[in-house]
């Protein structure tokens, strides 16, 4: 529903504001906060919190106090860091979007930024409060929690342009509000949960240190991935529009990763950590290749839909408003190369959680500066030539260098870390039946293109397109034995 809801937001975004100075400060200004939460909470805290946060809570060792002292550290670190963020925003700015230096997109950065940054305080804690539900086996109120952002800044999208009103003041205005209330939902649920969680006086123990050890390589290598995304804003920036383009493409292809690679990342870590805990390394494979299965059962499609029908998906959802034919055009080229590249992002969600589980995060992190070094490398080498396009391409490049090095780092965790028999047999007719629904997708877009142009037939036509691919590839899956209902109810089951 969250990503959903997301979807929904983009739409209007790009109706109302589209691809332009607006839209590429809004972009700029709300990727910082999102950028941070992602260094802090998403990823390096969680990476060390949750792990650790399971055990003690499987073995009663006052998980509650733990968490209390974490989330105390927590809350003084990112409010330090949005106080520091507020008085160095234009260098924030300067530093992650260098092309918008000189033109109107700079100064709307950074006064869009000081009003969305506080954004980080709230989402940070409540990743905290988040992974506490996640380790005690309660999924439903941390999975809902981000549906409050999209369910309050929609109806304030559709009021700013019903009052007349500069649409994006009520759109930024929203978004630290929506995050006290995620905040609040999440805290909420975490005490009818049975936890108990307060703020202390921060001081220093052996296990907010033993977190910080496992948190400091993990918040490396979660800053590289962030840098990745930097360096494709930066080379974006000089092109105007460039940014929204690449924003737009990285949201629909952020729907399934959203759906299916980190929903189930998210529960496959803790389930790890309690099987490798209990030794129980039957378990731990069958977790991890049932969760690897399902994941890919649903990822492997979408991508290539995505590669084969981009511009249909993109014109009939995005254009309109402010959105014209040519961002479409714009939008669905780059999504077309980020498809590649959506395995990839979905199976390091799984593969992550094969090292954090174990409390190792300096592994990821040395094959994250590697993926870093190609992307870089890929998005500055190739700008001068395919100019904004160059790091859609490096950044489906990196993803699958940073696969094959998670990959063969796992070896190193014996039969844990290897797909089962079932998982083998069925991957290779999870693809076959991609393939033979990527060629019923062709057909049926060149049969539907008179009905796609129509502006009253193109909802009923993009509709009997996504029906018809998703018809043939569900039905192709039983035929040759890629799935079962069964495989699937079980599936929901598990992952909540």
């Amino acid at each position: 529903m969250s990503r959903i809801l997301g979807f929904v937001r983009e739409i209007l975004l790009l109706s109302y504001l589209g691809p332009g100075p607006v839209m590429d400060a809004f972009v700029a200004a709300f990727r910082l906060p999102n950028m941070f939460r992602r260094f802090f909470a998403e990823g390096a805290f969680n990476a060390a919190f949750v792990p650790m946060y399971s055990k003690k809570y499987e073995a009663g060792e006052d998980p509650d106090g733990f968490a209390s002292d974490a989330f105390s550290w927590l809350t003084l670190v990112v409010l330090t860091l949005t106080g520091l963020a507020m008085v160095f925003m234009p260098a924030l700015v300067w530093a992650t979007a260098e092309g918008f230096w000189g033109d109107q997109r700079f100064d709307m950065t950074v006064g869009y930024g000081r009003i969305v940054f506080p954004y980080i305080v709230f989402m940070s804690l409540a990743a905290l409060f988040s992974g506490v539900l996640n380790a005690r086996g309660h999924f439903a109120a941390a999975a809902a929690a981000p549906t409050l952002l999209n369910i309050m800044v929609i109806p304030a999208l559709v009021l700013g342009d019903l009052f007349g009103e500069t649409v994006v003041y009520w759109l930024l205005w929203t978004i630290p509000a929506a995050g006290v209330a995620q905040l609040a939902l999440v805290w909420f649920a975490a005490y009818r949960a049975g936890a108990r969680i307060c703020l202390r006086i921060p001081r220093p123990s052996a296990d907010m240190g033993k977190m910080v050890t496992v948190a400091f390589p993990a918040a490396l290598a979660s800053g590289v991935m962030q840098i990745n995304l930097v360096v494709g804003q930066i080379v974006a920036s000089a092109n105007e529009g460039a940014v929204s383009w690449l924003y737009a493409a990285d949201r629909l292809y952020q729907l399934p990763l959203g759906v299916i690679g980190i929903a189930v990342g998210i529960v496959l870590l803790p389930e790890l950590s309690r099987r490798l805990k209990a030794d129980d390394t039957e378990g731990a494979q069958d977790a991890f290749s049932r969760a690897t299965e399902f994941a890919m059962f649903l990822t492997i499609p979408c991508a290539v839909a995505f590669l084969v029908v981009p511009l249909p998906i993109v014109s009939v959802l995005f254009e309109r408003g402010e959105t014209g034919a040519d961002d479409s055009a714009a939008i669905a080229v780059a999504l077309s190369i980020y498809a590649i590249g959506l395995p990839a992002f979905v199976l390091q969600k799984l593969l992550q959680p094969l090292y954090f589980a174990r409390h190792d995060t300096r592994s990821p992190f040395r094959f994250a500066v590697w993926a870093m070094v190609v992307n870089a490398g890929l998005s500055f080498g190739l700008a001068p030539f395919i100019e904004w396009l160059a790091p859609a391409i490096a950044a489906t490049v990196a993803a699958w260098v940073m696969i094959a090095q998670l990959g063969w780092g796992a070896r190193k965790f014996g039969k844990t870390a290897k797909f089962d028999a079932r998982l083998r047999k069925r991957l290779w007719r999870i693809v076959a039946c991609s393939v033979v629904m990527g060629a019923a997708l062709w057909w049926l877009w060149i049969a539907l293109i008179p009905w796609l142009g129509s502006p009253g037939w193109r909802y009923i036509a993009l509709t009997v397109l996504v029906a018809g691919g998703a018809a043939v590839y569900f039905a192709m899956a039983r035929l040759i034995g890629a799935f079962s209902k069964s495989d699937l109810k079980q599936a929901a089951r598990r992952r909540g």
